[in-house]
């Protein structure tokens, strides 16, 4: 226990945001020092075996350029861990990177993980830092984390309901008491978004567009409402028919087509949270209103979207990208005063 002491004084305790899309680590005391993509980039060798060319940023650049012999993958799919190996490469890159060395002392570290995660899955995560070289591993749920990086005061006897659209998944859960009262996790969010932007362009215009391409329509026009000034955006691509390299322009319109089934999902999984939610706490929520997190609050207009359908006041936080990583990392800073939200 002295030794345990010891070690915690020396050793760069940190908070991984072990995200679909994005992985952000957060250092004590230091705030987020990497956020880059959770990709990693292999390559086969002749004896059938598996180098890591590249981990995050240069790996995504890779993705749909590669060679036969060399993949860029994703080793989260959902939320959840897909590759338990190549997850584990990718958390002991991350650490090795966020101590510019390779320290004998192993690092406290609290993890974000959804909240619809099994044992066996939550078992996985924390093997996955072990093995990268964690002391210790702590697990925090996404809604928690995100309404802590949200600013709500989770403590007070007061309802929040929180909703963290990511990559992977979205997250709503009705926060009370420094608890999750109630929770859903659907696996329906950025990544669900992007690959029904590609379908839609594919069935209506016969083009090929890769999930990169899909994602950039959609920050660059996609929106949940009818804009005042629409977006229009050039989008070149493959002719499924011809086989041409051809472009077309496609509107915000468009992206509201395609989107509207996944978003379609989210809200009704919303309302399936506020009926299920106990009146008291329900009463809170129309005061509060509801808040957004994640990547997918910032679809443009998706706060009046959700509003206009649950009849209640939709707020985007600040920095919404950031807030679970923010939320993950300020239980790290409070671990003693925040254990009772840790499940591990």
């Amino acid at each position: 226990m002295i030794l345990d002491k010891i070690i915690g004084l020396f050793s760069n305790d940190m908070s991984i945001d072990l995200g679909t899309a994005n992985t952000l680590i957060l250092l004590r005391g230091k705030g987020i020092i990497i956020n880059e993509p959770s990709v990693v980039a292999i390559q086969r060798d002749k004896y059938g075996r598996n180098n890591i060319l590249a981990v995050g940023n240069e790996a995504k650049d890779m993705i749909g350029k590669t060679p036969g012999n060399i993949q860029a993958i994703r080793p989260m799919k959902d939320g959840v861990i897909a590759d338990f190996d190549m997850t584990e490469k990718m958390i002991r890159y991350f650490i090795e990177k966020a101590h510019k060395r390779k320290s004998f002392i192993r690092p406290r570290i609290v993890i974000c993980v959804p909240y619809g995660l099994t044992q066996v899955e939550r078992k996985a995560v924390r093997e996955s830092a072990m093995s990268a070289g964690a002391r210790e591993v702590y697990l925090v749920e996404e809604p928690m984390a995100a309404a802590i990086g949200a600013d709500l005061d989770i403590k007070k006897p007061h309802g929040h309901l929180i909703v963290d659209i990511g990559g992977g998944t979205t997250e709503i859960g009705v926060i009370s008491l420094g608890g999750l009262v109630i929770c859903k996790s659907i696996r329906v969010a950025g990544d669900k978004i992007d690959q029904a932007i590609v379908d839609f362009v594919k069935k209506k215009y016969n083009l090929l567009i890769g999930d990169r391409t899909g994602e950039m329509i959609k920050i660059e026009v996609g929106s949940a409402v009818k804009l005042d000034e629409e977006l229009e955006i050039s989008v070149k691509g493959r002719d499924q028919i011809s086989g041409l390299l051809v472009g077309i322009n496609l509107s915000s319109e468009d992206i509201r087509e395609a989107m509207r089934e996944p978003l379609k999902e989210i809200s009704d999984a919303l309302k399936d949270i506020l009926e299920a939610t106990p009146p008291d706490l329900a009463g809170d929520i129309v005061e509060n209103g509801i808040v957004l997190t994640g990547g997918g609050a910032l679809i443009r207009g998706i706060d009046k979207y959700l509003s206009e359908i649950v009849r209640l006041p939709v707020y985007v936080a600040e920095e919404p990208l950031l807030a679970v990583a923010k939320g993950t990392g300020r239980v790290l800073e409070e671990i003693n005063l925040l254990k009772q939200i840790i499940n591990d």
